[in-house]
C-alpha cells in the first residue's frame, strides 16, 4: 500500500450513510452555520446514519482562538450529538502531504510561482478567483520565488446530480483552470484537505452550504485521481441578510444564543422548508429535534443558492432568525 493509499484508506464496514459537518473555527456558530449543521445532521440521522464533526482549521492564521470549542459547545446545547471523535485538520498535515506527493509523482500537479498581481487580469470563476491561464504548466517561471502547487485539470465537463440544486455541470479547464492544492505560504488548500478527510472518514453524504457548490466538481475530479469514493451531495441555500449578503463573520452575523437554542432550531427548520408547528417554537431543543427527525424531507429544502429569511408572520427580515421565533413565543 502506498502512502497515498494509506492516507485515504476507508474504515472497515462503513455504515450505509455517514454525513458530516465541517465548520471553520473563524467565529461562533450563527444561524447560517446552524442551518448547515442541522441540515446535514437530519439528512444523516433520518436515514439511520452516522454524523461526524470535523474542525477545518488547516488555515491556522484565520482560526480564532477558542472558536472551535465554542462551536462544539453550541452543537451540544442544540442537541446535535456527533459520532466518534472530532477530527481536526491541523493534526493531519502528514496525510495531506502524502496525497500531495502522490499527485506530484503522478504528474498531476506542478509548482507555480505566479503572484496574485500577475493573475489580476485573468478571467474570473464563479467564486471570484482567477481562472488560471496555465503560465507555469510547462515549467515554473520564477524558481527563486515561493511557489504554490496546482492541480492540472483537463478540458472536460464534469457533471453530477445535487440532491437539492439538481443537475450541475462545470467545464473544469475553462471555468476554473488548474487550481491550488498547496499555497505558496506552505499551507494546504481546502480543496485537497477536504477530499483527503472525507475519504479517510468514510463520508458517504455531504450536505452543506451552496457557496461550495462550485467547488464540488473540483473535489470530484480530485477524488478520482486519489481513487477515493465520491459521496452524494446536497447544497443548502445560504441564509442572507437584508442586504442580500451571506451571513458570516465578515457580515457581522450575530452569534447563536445557545443558552436557549430552541427558537434558533425552529427558525432553521422553517428556513429549510420543514414547516414545524408554530407552537413548537417554545419547546426545548430535544423536542424540536424529535419532531424534525420524524418529519424531515430533503425535497422540501428550497432549490436556490441564496434564500433570504423573512418572518412567515410579519414578512420582516431578521438576520439571526430569532425574532421570528420570539414572535410566536410571545
Amino acid at each position: 500500500m502506498t502512502a497515498a493509499d494509506s492516507a485515504h484508506a476507508l474504515p472497515v464496514d462503513p455504515p450505509r450513510v455517514r454525513g458530516r459537518f465541517a465548520p471553520s473555527p473563524t467565529g461562533p456558530l450563527h444561524l447560517g452555520s446552524l442551518v448547515a449543521a442541522l441540515g446535514s445532521f437530519l439528512a444523516a440521522r433520518h436515514q439511520g446514519g452516522e454524523w461526524l464533526v470535523r474542525i477545518e482549521d488547516v488555515d491556522l492564521p484565520r482560526a480564532m482562538p477558542g472558536a472551535a470549542d465554542a462551536i462544539l459547545r453550541s452543537l451540544e446545547r442544540c442537541g446535535l450529538a456527533w459520532d466518534g471523535s472530532v477530527l481536526y485538520q491541523s493534526r493531519r498535515l502528514e496525510c495531506y502531504q502524502a496525497a500531495l506527493e502522490y499527485l506530484l509523482r503522478a504528474g498531476r500537479a506542478y509548482p507555480c510561482s505566479c503572484t496574485r498581481r500577475e493573475l489580476a487580469g485573468s478571467a474570473r470563476a464563479h467564486d471570484g478567483s482567477p481562472i488560471y491561464p496555465g503560465r507555469c504548466r510547462t515549467g515554473v517561471r520564477h524558481p527563486d520565488r515561493p511557489h504554490a502547487i496546482r492541480l492540472r485539470v483537463p478540458d472536460v465537463v464534469l457533471a453530477f446530480h445535487d440532491a437539492v440544486q439538481g443537475d450541475y455541470r462545470q467545464r473544469l479547464e475553462q471555468e476554473v483552470g488548474d487550481f491550488v492544492i498547496r499555497r505558496a505560504d506552505g499551507l494546504f488548500a481546502y480543496q485537497l484537505a477536504v477530499v483527503v478527510d472525507d475519504a479517510a472518514q468514510g463520508v458517504t453524504q455531504i450536505i452543506r452550504g451552496a457557496d461550495l457548490l462550485d467547488s464540488t466538481p473540483r473535489q470530484i475530479y480530485l477524488q478520482g485521481l486519489l481513487a477515493a469514493p465520491t459521496p452524494c451531495y446536497g447544497h443548502l441555500p445560504l441564509v442572507t441578510d437584508g442586504h442580500g449578503d451571506k451571513l458570516s463573520k465578515q457580515t457581522h452575523a450575530p452569534p447563536l444564543d445557545d443558552r436557549a437554542p430552541g427558537p434558533a432550531l425552529w427558525t432553521a427548520l422553517r428556513f429549510l422548508g420543514q414547516r414545524p408547528p408554530a407552537e413548537l417554537a417554545a419547546a426545548p431543543a430535544t423536542e424540536i429535534l424529535q419532531w424534525a427527525l420524524a418529519h424531515w424531507q430533503l425535497q422540501r429544502v428550497p432549490a436556490s443558492i441564496t434564500h433570504p429569511w423573512s418572518s412567515p408572520f410579519t414578512g420582516e427580515s431578521s438576520p439571526n432568525g430569532l425574532t421570528q421565533a420570539a414572535k410566536v413565543i410571545d
